[in-house]
């Protein structure tokens, strides 16, 4: 008898419908198989990092169960029988880095998943979405590290002024941005309360390889903490209702320059229509749309021809002005209040047939669009107001 089934064999067997069960390709029973995918598991560590997983209260989760795991197999006979023809960077022999000797972890992954409170039954290691890094810990203990602030009868005026200054529209509002700058001075509204950043440290390099400053921190309550600015930063991204207060004198609205204390929050853009239509074509020195975004024009205007918005057309960009501190859909819709008497009034339907009203059009001049820019500058827009007849911008009777 042959000792295996040839492909002659198999041919023969099917024309008579005999169906032949194959055995399993890897032959590994599935306590084989478990053995191996973890010892993979520690060969992708050690492949992404150069180094063998270590124990430590400070080491990621994942990496504390990989350096236990690789102990017991060690230990385990049966384990190095399944894992030496397959171990190709001989991490079955090496030795573990100096500081890992120092440290004894719990003799399974089980019992250090109960240690640090992850059920190990229910879950897999590659699903512990919610496991918190031993940085984010310590940064969540550092926010909730206060102390009375001694001084606060200095701190307590500037509070009652800056809440004054949001009532009457002296200050904002604006909703922190991931990785925003934290500078002295600056103030913020986090888990419902007023903090102000009254000092900044000197730079240094952190436990994780990453540079840091160490804060003092005021809260509107009477207490202090000594935050560092990613503690900071991290409790400002977690809180989503967290806002960054502007300040009162920040200059200019619009700019050529970026100051270093400003917090960009986009531009003013002024489009001229291409579109070659008869009406379009005989105002479009004086046809302008008007509007303001947080994003990139040419981004924005990218497809414009396939837009109602854009008049179904291509459009070239006139000019931008920086915006900052500054809310701009509140400065979008003044804007087209103070040019509404010469909005254009046109309606197109876009491709599903929609009747569409673009309301930026504006047969406007664009220096007297830089105008009222200017006068935004300077705060005194609301003095004046837009003449159609005339095309200019002529003061209110009081």
């Amino acid at each position: 008898m042959a000792e295996r089934i040839t492909n002659d064999d198999l041919e023969l067997l099917d024309k008579l419908g005999v169906e032949v069960e194959s055995e399993p390709a890897s032959g590994r029973t599935p306590k084989e198989q478990r053995i191996i995918a973890g010892f993979e598991e520690i060969e992708h560590f050690f492949e992404a990092h150069g180094r063998l997983p270590q124990h430590g209260e400070d080491r990621d989760i994942f990496e504390r169960l990989y350096a236990v795991r690789l102990e017991r197999i060690r230990d385990s006979v049966e384990c190095l029988g399944i894992l030496e023809p397959l171990d190709k960077h001989g991490l079955l022999g090496k030795k573990n880095e100096p500081e890992a000797c120092c440290v004894n972890e719990d003799s399974s992954d089980a019992a250090l998943l109960e240690s640090l409170g992850v059920d190990g039954q229910q879950s897999e290691i590659s699903q512990l979405v919610h496991v918190r890094s031993r940085e984010e810990i310590k940064a969540a203990e550092e926010v909730a590290r206060r102390t009375l602030c001694a001084d606060f009868d200095h701190f307590k005026p500037m509070f009652e002024k800056v809440q004054q200054e949001l009532t009457d529209g002296s200050r904002q509002t604006l909703k922190y941005q991931d990785n925003a700058e934290v500078n002295q001075g600056d103030m913020f509204i986090l888990d419902g309360q007023k903090i102000l950043v009254a000092s900044v440290g000197a730079s240094f390099v952190n436990d994780y390889g990453r540079p840091d400053r160490r804060l003092r921190v005021i809260y509107d309550n009477g207490t202090e903490s000594d935050l560092l600015v990613r503690s900071l930063q991290r409790a400002l991204n977690k809180d989503k209702t967290s806002r960054r207060i502007t300040k009162p004198d920040h200059g200019p609205l619009f700019s050529d320059q970026t100051e270093e204390d400003d917090v960009a929050t986009g531009c003013v853009y002024v489009l001229r229509s291409k579109s070659d239509h008869p009406f379009v074509a005989q105002n479009r020195n004086v046809l302008h749309k008007i509007g303001v975004t947080g994003g990139d024009v040419k981004n924005r205007i990218a497809n414009a021809k396939k837009d109602p918005t854009y008049l179904l057309a291509d459009v070239e960009i006139v000019a931008t002005f920086k915006l900052a501190n500054i809310n701009r859909e509140k400065l979008e819709a003044l804007l087209h209040k103070f040019f509404a008497s010469a909005r254009l009034d046109v309606e197109l339907k876009d491709r599903f047939g929609t009747n569409i009203e673009p309301r930026e059009w504006f047969l406007v001049p664009f220096s007297v669009i830089e105008e009222a820019i200017e006068k935004l500058k300077d705060g005194s827009i609301e003095d004046y107001r837009y003449n159609p007849e005339r095309a200019q911008i002529v003061k209110r009777n009081k």
